[in-house]
């Protein structure tokens, strides 16, 4: 059976890799990352338990016990430590356009020049790391629901607040009945 991909999406930082595979109901997840930048991620989703894969080498060489991942019912986050301090050019080791499944995140994305004043992303990776999960089967007896972190959706005060600033109407000038002169 053939293998689809799901959408990855990716950020850096000098120190560590944002990586956001986009695969809403994974199941039989399996996961796999080594210390010469090798990323392996596959699972099935779906009614039809239709399996998805990538197998990225990354740039340069990272750090397996520092690394993590986050299993969410939308997506499966990972934080990756790089071996080196350092920007790298690109995520993979292949030169040229980049996988058409692969994309930047946008929402993470931060600029060497910013890094510094950038917050981190708000992402909760709880004590999983890919120590323990190398190859294996998933997550297990882990609830998606007690990794999904804070609910970042609008409170109703912020709603009404925001609804309050769009609804309040401009001073109107009224028209001049006089005829307009010029100087």
């Amino acid at each position: 059976m053939l293998c689809r991909h799901p959408a990855v999406k990716w950020a850096q930082r000098s120190d560590k890799l944002f990586i956001t595979v986009e695969l809403p109901d994974a199941k039989n997840l399996k996961q796999k990352l080594e210390p010469e930048g090798k990323f392996s991620f596959s699972a099935t989703a779906g009614a039809d338990n239709v399996p998805y894969e990538v197998d990225l080498d990354l740039f340069d060489k990272i750090d397996v016990d520092e690394s993590k991942s986050s299993v969410t019912s939308r997506n499966i986050c990972y934080l990756v430590k790089k071996a080196e301090d350092k920007w790298w050019s690109r995520l993979v080791k292949q030169e040229g356009k980049p996988p058409k499944f692969l994309k930047v995140d946008w929402d993470k994305w931060v600029d060497e020049d910013e890094q510094d004043s950038a917050p981190e992303p708000d992402m909760d990776f709880g004590d999983i790391d890919f120590s323990q999960l190398n190859m294996g089967g998933g997550p297990g007896d882990l609830d998606a629901d007690e990794l999904e972190g804070e609910d970042d959706s609008d409170t109703e005060k912020e709603i009404e607040d925001e609804n309050h600033v769009h609804s309040e109407p401009q001073a109107a000038t009224p028209a001049s009945t006089e005829p307009e002169t010029k100087a």
